[in-house]
């Protein structure tokens, strides 16, 4: 859907912080000159300027006007902050973290889920990874199904903390799942492993669970390794999710 002024002035001077147009520590043009670049009134310029407080990216002030506060301080886990990391260009550095954040949360949560998972999460999953297995076998959206396969899993493991944390987690994750698909056979041959993670849910073995999760994970990881060599261009989040031709 086409974003109304306030998301398109959000998006724009989101990107020109993440981007570095505007360095952390230095402060951003007064509003009026903003208005006048975008060509929007003040008070659309000031409700961007908000939601940026909002998301950790500036902080606003009396006679210090508005400065961009250091990456350290920015919510990671809201998505537009990921978009606009895309769009700005994915670095080693977020695709690192990226994968740390996973091998920290994921395994745990599955492993959990492997004790807790009830019928309909598990009915929940199914109907993802058959999803994931159309796309491979016939064309579509696999990386959507691919997320909602880990989605569901986290939230099966029931725990409120950790399934706030898969919500803010989604763009993290589809970060990973658009990399993996652009290598060849990529989601073919990690649809077996996503079969014995939801194999060792069903059978209530955790640390069977826990293990196949981590094999996904490191494997992914590869993937975003290899892409990053060969130096093809990175996915970006605002645009739709790569779909997979017909084998």
């Amino acid at each position: 859907m086409t974003k109304n002024v306030h998301g398109q002035a959000l998006d724009y001077l989101g990107v020109a912080i993440v981007s570095g147009r505007y360095p952390p520590g230095t402060a951003m043009p007064p509003e009026p000159l903003l208005g006048e670049e975008l060509g929007v009134s003040r008070t659309v310029v000031r409700e961007a300027v908000k939601s940026l407080v909002a998301k950790g990216l500036v902080s606003t002030g009396p006679k210090v006007g508005t400065r961009v506060l250091p990456p350290q301080q920015w919510n990671w886990f809201d998505p537009d902050v990921i978009v606009w990391q895309s769009q700005a260009g994915l670095t080693r550095e977020f695709l690192r973290d990226l994968q740390e954040l996973r091998r920290v949360v994921e395994p745990a949560a599955v492993r959990i889920a492997a004790q807790r998972a009830t019928l309909e999460d598990i009915a929940g999953v199914e109907d993802a990874y058959a999803g994931m297995k159309r796309a491979v076998e016939h064309g579509g959206d696999y990386v959507s199904h691919d997320l909602h396969f880990h989605q569901r899993l986290i939230r099966a493991c029931h725990n409120r903390m950790l399934v706030q944390m898969s919500n803010a987690l989604s763009a993290l994750l589809r970060t990973s799942f658009e990399i993996s698909t652009t290598r060849k056979d990529g989601p073919r041959n990690s649809l077996p492993l996503h079969r014995e993670v939801l194999d060792a849910v069903i059978a209530r073995e955790p640390e069977r669970a826990e293990r196949a999760v981590l094999v996904l994970i490191d494997g992914a990881r590869e993937d975003i390794d290899a892409v990053l060599a060969s130096r093809r261009p990175l996915p970006r989040l605002d645009s739709p999710a790569r779909r997979l031709r017909a084998a």
